[in-house]
């Protein structure tokens, strides 16, 4: 490795010419041009020169610049689609990012029902939900516990499944359990009320290991989903975006399901005010699960008949390897090699978890201080309604923003992070003032929807992402998994911990969690922003061989990097832009030739892997080693 200074390294585009590209300096200049695009795409590069490594204020200008064209292309692409069809804009969409959120979808509907229908239940069996006489108390209260430890087997079982035998199968799997865990929410029965409880617990939690299962498989699926050379502009530009829009299903699932217990509830009771009947209660309950048994056949279908391609990346990777089967290798090499990443993604998806699901908890001391019973359903149900519009809000602002240079994923949720430590510490020290109705109880209205949004617009969103795009496809599913029930720990220590305690403590108590999120943001998140995935599997190719040392490409570059990367590690020090030109002119050559050796003993699966043969080989690669062969004859002769 070169010890010159890396300030000196960084501001260098090329080096010395080696050996073989003194031979062949006798092509006319415009034959280095068919080699731009694929060393210097215009979305990453300025004159050669990689957007990171721009004085600040070119930096800045650039990219703005490449986001206000690239945002007016798509408008224009969306006009001209509009014209065709008012609604392809919509279907598109619905294609893009909705058919691959839709367990999402799903899992917000049926997962957070329980917590919309719990004060229905307390006021119409309070007995068993509230007063606890003919029922458990700590029964009813396992039923979140039971939701959230489902949660954690399947994000951890199915990422391994989807790691080892492909995203496709562990989609299918998921949309099974879920199918039948929603088909015996919808049907299940008791003798007593108390025997009813149990049975709700149990298919609570058989539904919730699918649910888990979609957290590595849907982000996965959602960030793979582009594939070949010709559209890895679209994963730089958009990836963020794309998970991102796929995750927000879950918001709009919350909203579907609010508003059918709505109407259920105003076809059977003819009101959403009090007084509540049990059969009326149980047609809400059983009818809104009823309707995602219906979306869940749908589901099913989708996945089994239309998902194509979805193990595509992965199954490049494992080629690439020559890896069959689950690659322990690389897990231990994760663990080892990116033990820090793993510690920051999962405590940080814990510090978002215990205060988002904290807030579904203590939901009703704020909206409770609007009403004038805690009888009163309805009211409860038509203010959640705005809670779920401001954390869409923020879920579409995030989608917006994430894949923006200047601000980024990291950026989101640092500040998320911060802004709901704030606002739950304001909540803490003011809870007196606050808990009362009038201006207090406004404030504290404010407060809660505020603080959904920034949960929404931060953490929330960036750790879904993040866990799993900083990590090799060989291993994503796994990381994601670990990373996400680390995350509902955090979920299931607030459900216990909150029974314990009082309002004003759960305040101070959930802050601190914002600012601990913070700080291992800053230390140990790195910036994945505008960095081509490609480039990490690179990256992975020589850690698995043993010799980070000789990756010279972005994937090391400063701007991606944690701090700890950089302070610690100093793994910056291997970023040499003109040496990473010449590997990946080598790398590009080394391909050209087996290809040009192999051709016609392809077999139809590789001729569609990207990054294995032609696939990644485009005409310009192929056309300028043809006349490096060309040139090398001519003057050997």
């Amino acid at each position: 490795m070169q010890t010159q200074d890396f300030g000196d390294r960084r501001r260098n585009t090329l080096v010395a010419p080696t050996e073989r590209d003194v031979a062949f300096q006798g092509l006319p200049a415009e034959h280095e041009s068919l080699l731009k695009e694929t060393l210097y795409p215009d979305d990453a590069y300025s004159h050669q020169t990689y957007w990171a490594d721009l004085p600040t204020g070119e930096r800045t200008k650039w990219i703005n610049q490449q986001h206000s064209a690239e945002a007016s292309r798509e408008v224009k692409e969306i006009w001209v689609m509009f014209k065709d069809d008012p609604l392809a804009p919509f279907y598109r969409y619905l294609r893009n990012y909705a058919v691959t959120g839709v367990g999402f979808f799903t899992e917000g509907y049926v997962l957070f029902s329980v917590g919309n229908v719990l004060p229905l239940l307390e006021v119409v069996w309070p007995r068993c939900w509230d007063e606890h006489e003919i029922c458990n108390k700590t029964m009813v209260q396992a039923i979140s516990y039971m939701e959230i430890l489902g949660i954690i087997g399947g994000q951890i079982m199915v990422g391994i499944i989807g790691d080892w035998i492909g995203r496709r199968w562990g989609l299918i799997q998921d949309a099974v359990i879920m199918l039948t865990g929603a088909i015996l929410l919808t049907s299940m029965w008791g003798v007593t009320l108390s025997g009813w409880t149990v049975m709700y617990g149990i298919s609570l939690f058989w539904f919730s290991i699918g649910v888990g299962g979609e957290y590595p498989m849907t982000s996965s699926t959602a960030m793979e989903g582009i594939h070949g050379a010709a559209t890895s502009r679209q994963d730089r530009l958009h990836r963020g975006r794309s998970v991102a829009l796929a995750f927000l299903m879950q918001g709009w699932g919350q909203l579907g399901n609010q508003l059918v217990l709505i109407v259920v509830m105003l076809i059977f009771n003819h009101s959403i005010n009090p007084q509540y009947g049990k059969a009326a209660a149980q047609a809400t309950f059983r009818i809104s699960f009823g309707i995602a048994v219906l979306c869940l056949l749908l589901f099913l279908y989708i996945r089994v008949y239309k998902l194509r391609g979805v193990d595509d990346s992965l199954k490049a990777s494992r080629k690439k390897g020559q890896i069959t089967g689950y690659d322990v290798t690389s897990l231990k090499l994760t663990m080892n090699h990116y033990w820090h990443r793993l510690l920051a993604t999962s405590l940080c998806w814990f510090c978002n978890d215990f205060p988002f699901y904290g807030n579904q908890i203590f939901r009703n001391v704020f909206l409770q201080i609007v009403t004038s019973s805690s009888d009163e359903v309805g009211t409860l149900w038509l203010y959640n309604l705005i809670n779920i519009g401001c954390e869409l809000v923020g879920y579409y602002l995030a989608a917006l923003l994430m894949d923006h240079k200047l601000y980024g994923r990291k950026r989101m949720q640092a500040v998320g992070f911060i802004m709901s430590f704030i606002l739950f510490i304001i909540a803490a020290i003011a809870y007196p003032v606050l808990n009362v109705k009038g201006a207090g109880g406004k404030a504290f209205e404010f407060i809660y929807f505020f603080s959904s949004f920034w949960i929404q617009f931060g953490p929330n969103s960036t750790t879904f992402l993040i866990a799993a795009e900083v990590y090799p496809a060989r291993v994503r599913g796994t990381a994601h998994g670990i990373s996400a029930a680390v995350g509902k720990l955090g979920a299931l220590a607030a459900t216990v911990l909150y029974n314990y305690i009082g309002g004003r403590t759960k305040f101070w108590v959930v802050s601190w969690f914002g600012l601990i999120g913070f700080i291992l943001t800053m230390l140990f998140i790195p910036d994945t922003t505008g960095l081509d995935l490609r480039e990490q599997e690179r990256y992975w190719h020589f850690v698995r061989e043993g010799r980070p040392q000789d990756y010279h490409g972005i994937a090391v570059h400063p701007r991606h990097l944690s701090w700890y990367e950089r302070v610690v590690l100093k793994r910056h020090l291997g970023y040499n832009a003109g040496l990473d030109r010449q590997d990946r002119i080598n790398e590009l050559r080394e391909l050209y030739e087996k290809v040009e050796g192999n051709k016609g003993a392809e077999t139809d699966e590789e001729k569609t892997l990207p990054g294995t043969n032609e696939a990644d080989l485009d005409d310009n690669v192929s056309r300028y080693f043809e006349l490096e062969k060309t040139s090398a004859k001519t003057q050997s002769s």
